[in-house]
């Protein structure tokens, strides 16, 4: 587990780094939703490809904004936070606040949805997907059941 961490940690710091960024990972609202940069999409590399992809997503979420509710077929979601405060409503789950250095995880496949409340400091997440099977979408809008 510690060593499942520090790789973690390693991978927020060069996020933290990281000067190429990607385009968004969900469609952006037009009241200015969170803007998402993917930093890192790779294949897996071993591990008898249980896990065929991780991808790597730091996403700022302005004061107010919100992510629309969502699910990542056959990923699991790592947040890691490196500015702000987040809500993050999981189907299913209490609510849970991600501030600094704060992690969370969400299960692949099930619906989920994240806002900054505050209405004046930005939030931003560093976001890790495994991906089970990169043949289908990251993301797929939907709506809490």
């Amino acid at each position: 587990m510690q060593q499942v961490r520090r790789r973690f940690l390693q991978i927020a710091g060069a996020a933290l780094t990281a000067s190429a960024v990607a385009p968004a990972a969900w469609p952006q609202t037009p009241t200015g939703g969170p803007k998402a940069n993917q930093i890192l999409r790779s294949d897996l590399e071993g591990q008898g490809q249980k896990v065929q992809e991780t991808v790597v997503t730091v996403v700022e979420f302005p004061p107010g904004a919100a992510a629309p509710w969502h699910a990542h077929p056959g990923a699991q979601e790592l947040l890691f936070g490196i500015e702000g405060t987040l809500t993050v409503e999981v189907n299913g789950q209490e609510l849970k606040t991600i501030n600094i250095g704060d992690t969370g995880v969400i299960p692949g496949d099930v619906f989920h949805t994240a806002r900054n409340e505050s209405t004046n400091a930005t939030a931003k997440v560093l976001v890790v997907h495994s991906r089970s099977n990169k043949d289908k979408p990251l993301i797929i809008l939907g709506k809490k059941s």
